[in-house]
């Protein structure tokens, strides 16, 4: 399943530079004078960035950019707001310069089979999913999976995932302190509305302390539609570490591992009735 996005984030207005990098510093809790001595400038003339009595050039604010670990999205919006144009090439997923990508996504989630595993952009947009996963959405109501499909809301929509997951409680919990550290690490408002909301989805009661062993992760435990069977999953992230474009640094793929013989016995037997 492919849903590519045909629009790329369109950027923030324009802010001062010296604004913009105030927010970057207070987000990463930095002192103008800890921020100078990493860069290796004087307190002074940061000082003098931020209030806009000294216009940075493109190479300093890279290295400030640097220094605050701010994602390429942000980099490229620092610049825009110093009058530079971007150096983080964006582009839409669909778009022919990232078809080779396409395909090596497409590779890993068809070799994850008979596992679900999906691609999601920085927004938690689903981009690619492979067929045990779309199999997972099945009677999901349509609003919930009319694209752009987000899968954090998926997850806890009352009218998505949030019925069948038999560890709500744990899963929710999860899900919100992942989009609350996203969201604070990446300064994207869409993903400070996005927890908003989900953060306003019901609550359900806390969940009850009767595993009889700690959680060495925790899982997602998916009740099928139909039946009283229980899916346990754990997942990983994996992600372009090397990536210099701002839509490759932002691609995530989820990969679903069987938390128990059961699942992963349930999953391989569909797998072989299917090719059967």
């Amino acid at each position: 399943m492919t849903q590519a996005d045909t629009l790329t984030q369109s950027p923030s207005p324009p802010t001062g530079v010296g604004t913009v990098l105030r927010e970057w510093r207070s987000r990463r809790r930095m002192s103008q004078l800890d921020l100078a001595l990493d860069a290796e400038i004087s307190a002074r003339h940061l000082s003098f960035v931020e209030s806009g009595r000294s216009s940075p050039s493109r190479d300093l604010l890279l290295r400030l950019a640097e220094r605050l670990s701010m994602p390429l999205r942000a980099q490229n919006r620092l610049l825009l707001s110093a009058g530079y144009a971007p150096v983080h090439p964006e582009a839409a997923f669909d778009a022919p310069e990232l078809t080779e990508i396409r395909q090596t996504v497409e590779t890993i989630l068809t070799g994850h089979m008979p596992f679900p595993a999906i691609a999601v952009d920085g927004r938690w947009t689903l981009l690619q999913a492979n067929a045990a996963a779309t199999a997972l959405f099945e009677g999901i109501d349509p609003i919930v999976l009319a694209p752009p499909l987000n899968v954090l809301r998926l997850s806890l929509h009352p009218q998505g995932l949030a019925p069948r997951i038999a560890n709500l409680g744990e899963w929710r919990h999860h899900v919100l302190e992942r989009s609350r550290v996203q969201m604070e690490g990446s300064g994207d408002p869409f993903l400070a509305e996005l927890h908003t909301e989900l953060s306003a989805y019901p609550a359900p009661p806390a969940p009850k302390e009767n595993r009889t062993h700690p959680l060495l992760a925790v899982p997602l435990e998916l009740r099928m539609p139909g039946n009283d069977r229980v899916l346990r999953f754990i997942s990983t992230t994996t992600v372009f570490s090397t990536a210099t474009s701002v839509t490759l640094s932002e691609l995530a793929l989820e990969c679903f591992y069987p938390a128990d013989a059961e699942t992963r016995a349930g999953l391989m037997k569909s797998q072989e009735r299917s090719v059967s």
